[in-house]
């Protein structure tokens, strides 16, 4: 049978503007980075992304070298969106990104002219699209000039292959310089892409003012720290987690007694609240207004159906946010 889209699916979810764009983003995006490679089962990405948009999640964020293998998400991708969203196209907004190793050689990385163009058509291709909704550089070069990578976004505009661009992984004093370059090409900035959570709170120092003086919105990524901020380590580290798995990004040697007495501490803060640890983990990101939306992850239905309860209480109150900023500097 084809698939039918909920009739519900925008009862439940937030929209927020993003920035001082016309655009709105889903309080939660679906972030594709893990388990929608060819390594994965199809039909359980299929699963996952079903529920997302049922559920009122329209924004689904992808990049070149997602998978294992690079591109296969972007090419399974573009087969779900085949077989069950081609009559929900305009409902959804779909980003992708380039800006890490794609393929060898002097111009399958970084933030040239001649990487970007490529890797869009590729992106592309792989697809299905004719374009993007978001298009981002996935990180600053520090051997291209700013200018030239930004009016590669630019023309990316231009020739409708995205409608709205953004930038990822850009330190305060680059983004202002980025954000500041696409609003003198006529092309604003739409968004920035960092990594932020509990356990990395770098934004805060610069980065989100900048964001909110110009009118740019911020979607984080990895906001459960790798699946530090869950119940999976409270006791320790589980044999079939990432954190076992010496390749993966969350290693062994972050999980120390002092973080475990941490997340528990955290634990019991968030059953105060009536959520478990990763839906006050993803609310404590929403409560700050110039956060459009956050990216979460999942390897099955059941984890996007625990991410999407944090809807339920987004507030926090002064102690509450006091006592969780005294258990991270470990005062307790």
């Amino acid at each position: 049978m084809p698939y039918i889209a909920h009739p519900d699916r925008y009862t439940n979810m937030q929209y927020r503007r993003c920035g001082k764009s016309g655009l709105k983003l889903s309080a939660l995006s679906l972030g594709l980075w893990h388990n929608f490679g060819h390594v994965d089962q199809l039909q359980n990405s299929t699963n996952i992304i079903k529920l997302a948009f049922d559920s009122g999640i329209t924004h689904f964020d992808l990049a070149n070298n997602y998978g294992p293998p690079p591109g296969s998400a972007e090419e399974n991708f573009g087969t779900i969106l085949k077989q069950n969203f081609a009559s929900y196209r305009d409902e959804m907004v779909i980003s992708s990104k380039a800006g890490y190793t794609m393929w060898d050689g002097p111009y399958g990385d970084w933030g040239s002219k001649k990487y970007l163009v490529s890797s869009m058509d590729q992106s592309l291709k792989r697809m299905g699209l004719d374009y993007v909704d978001i298009f981002y550089h996935h990180r600053p070069d520090p051997e291209t000039p700013l200018e030239e990578t930004m009016a590669t976004l630019d023309l990316f505009v231009r020739q409708g292959k995205a409608l709205y661009v953004g930038i990822s992984n850009y330190q305060a004093p680059e983004a202002e310089a980025a954000i500041k370059l696409l609003r003198q090409m006529g092309t604003p900035c739409l968004i920035h892409q960092p990594k932020y959570s509990m356990f990395e709170r770098w934004i805060e120092n610069g980065l989100l003012d900048v964001l909110g003086a110009e009118g740019v919105g911020c979607i984080p990524f990895s906001p459960l720290a790798q699946g530090l901020l869950t119940n999976k380590y409270l006791h320790g580290i589980p044999e079939d987690s990432r954190a076992a798995k010496p390749t993966g990004f969350l290693q062994q040697s972050q999980i120390t007694p002092e973080v475990l007495k941490q997340l528990n501490a955290l634990n019991a803060l968030a059953g105060e609240r009536g959520q478990t640890l990763a839906q006050m983990a993803l609310a404590w990101i929403l409560r700050d207004e110039r956060i459009t939306s956050v990216l979460v992850g999942a390897s099955r239905p059941e984890q996007l159906m625990d991410s999407l309860k944090c809807l339920e209480n987004l507030d926090f109150t002064a102690e509450e946010l006091q006592g969780i900023d005294q258990i991270l500097a470990n005062q307790v």
